[in-house]
């Protein structure tokens, strides 16, 4: 029983299905729950992005940017480790059980994070701990996408993967918007003696997370059912088929999987990724850098900021479902992206704010970003540290740049994120598509962990010029390459002859 020809046009919080009966009721019932997975990973993700840097500077005064740039690689490093497992978990099981197992690390992780400040010495490891586990807990991206993709036809999955894109933007947006909400409960904020908590606007996101995956965790354990559909939309028997509708069972799919497309797809994807892992890192010390910004104004300022994003990648999923699957909207992308990161070159005579060493009886210069004390944030020192020499030559990046760059990013980085995913679930077609799934993402995870090390490191030695040049040279080489392998770029059953290409010019 195929499903009706209009259901590329799906809704995003509901399925316009005329046909399938309670198997379609179900199907999509269980595909909103993996929106709803996907969007509290994202808020999960998101709430304590902006904080990381003065939560860090505030257990550990001794921390630098280099460091940063390994706690926020730490969770794409879990995730990247634990994605394929839980996509080769998923092939063969319920993928109810990865799911609740990973959310459950993710709910551990999140409260062993909001304690970092509790061990009497090295609590900076701790942070990294902690925001490694968060990243293997969110390893289950390849589930979420895997199934979706598996419950869905042809026609409909790039409408699908546009929808789960924008939750996961709709997480994007609320996440940053609560940690600026939750900046008003300041440094100090209040404790909970009886279990040793302190909730303040560093720790009260990441107990906000964690109380989010209970949620998730019920909805899984009580709403999603396996499903899985042909290309055509027909039911059948999956591997891990736990429904108690009688359906048809599998055929064996003729056809190989182009492993150059899947090998051109995880490239562009760990590219895109990187790209945007550097922004996202980056964005807080910059920030307080240039525009001389505290840490409770970088926070609250890049919370706004990052939620503005947000919502306008959920317009750019809107108009990506229109515009349907088409690969110049990834090189479209891609050009914007450059735009967006070449404007932030530095350029003119005009230099930031320094912060500058005080010196102490023994001559050793101590960097004002060092500890200050709660009662008094007036006196926090602001501006470019004075260690970091290119401070003292380089021209200062402009508010104006900084906020055009985040407009063209915010349109450039959803556009290629939901193209990757939705091209890349039509070249693997009708086969498993978890372990697939989970390389993908753990090829992002990758580019996760490697972007925050690769510009903390860059940044904090040879500054913003260095480190943008570099981003700028690394898009251009992904243009290329997409320009070059664009024809192999095509779904399955059109490669193989049984749907002709209506989308792939």
């Amino acid at each position: 029983m195929s499903l009706v020809e209009s259901d590329e046009n799906t809704p995003l919080l509901r399925g316009d299905i005329t046909s399938g009966g309670d198997a379609d009721r179900s199907r999509w019932r269980s595909i909103r729950v993996m929106y709803f997975t996907m969007f509290l990973s994202s808020v999960g993700f998101t709430i304590v992005i902006t904080s990381i840097w003065p939560y860090l500077k505030k257990v550990d005064e001794n921390a630098d940017a280099s460091f940063l740039g390994w706690v926020v690689a730490a969770y794409s490093l879990g995730q990247m480790v634990a994605s394929p497992l839980f996509g080769l978990w998923s092939n063969h099981r319920p993928r109810r059980e990865p799911l609740v197992c990973s959310i459950f690390i993710n709910v551990s992780a999140n409260i062993y994070y909001a304690y970092v400040y509790l061990p009497p010495s090295h609590k900076e490891i701790h942070m990294l701990l902690a925001r490694t586990f968060v990243g293997i807990g969110a390893g289950n991206v390849a589930v979420v996408r895997s199934y979706v993709a598996g419950a869905t036809s042809l026609k409909e999955r790039t409408s699908a993967m546009a929808n789960m894109s924008a939750c996961q933007a709709l997480g994007f947006i609320l996440g940053p918007a609560l940690q600026a909400v939750l900046s008003f409960i300041g440094e100090s904020g209040f404790s909970v003696k009886a279990i040793q908590l302190q909730v303040n606007m560093y720790t009260a996101p990441a107990l906000l997370a964690a109380c989010f995956g209970i949620i998730n965790i019920l909805l899984v354990i009580l709403v999603l059912r396996e499903h899985c559909v042909d290309d055509h939309g027909n039911h059948i028997r999956a591997i891990n088929y736990t429904s108690e509708e009688q359906v048809d069972v599998a055929p064996e799919v003729e056809g190989d999987i182009d492993q150059i497309a899947v090998f051109t797809s995880n490239v562009l994807f760990f590219v895109i990724l990187f790209i945007f892992a550097v922004f996202e890192t980056i964005s807080t010390p910059l920030s307080m850098d240039m525009f001389a910004w505290t840490r409770k104004e970088a926070v609250l300022y890049n919370g706004i900021i990052l939620a503005a994003i947000g919502f306008e990648s959920i317009l750019i999923f809107l108009v990506v479902k229109v515009v349907s699957a088409r690969s110049p909207l990834l090189l479209g992308g891609l050009i914007l992206i450059f735009a967006g990161f070449f404007i932030l070159l530095p350029w003119g005579n005009q230099y930031p704010k320094i912060q500058w060493a005080a010196i102490e009886n023994n001559t050793t210069p101590e960097i004002r970003l060092a500890h200050t004390p709660p009662s008094n944030a007036s006196l926090e020192p602001t501006g470019c540290p004075s260690e970091q020499t290119w401070c003292l030559f380089t021209p200062v990046i402009h508010l104006a740049q900084y906020i055009a760059s985040d407009i063209l990013i915010g349109v450039g980085y959803p556009t290629c994120n939901v193209m990757s995913y939705t091209l890349y679930s039509k070249i693997i077609g009708p086969k498993p598509q978890g372990v697939y799934m989970g390389w993908l993402t753990a090829s992002g995870s990758g580019a996760r962990t490697l972007g925050p090390v690769f510009v903390s490191h860059v940044y904090t030695i040879l500054g913003p010029r260095w480190a943008f040049s570099v981003i700028c040279g690394i898009v251009l080489a992904a243009v290329v390459l997409l320009s070059a392998m664009y024809k192999r770029l095509i779904a399955f059953s059109i490669r193989h002859g049984r749907i002709e290409d209506e989308s792939h010019d």
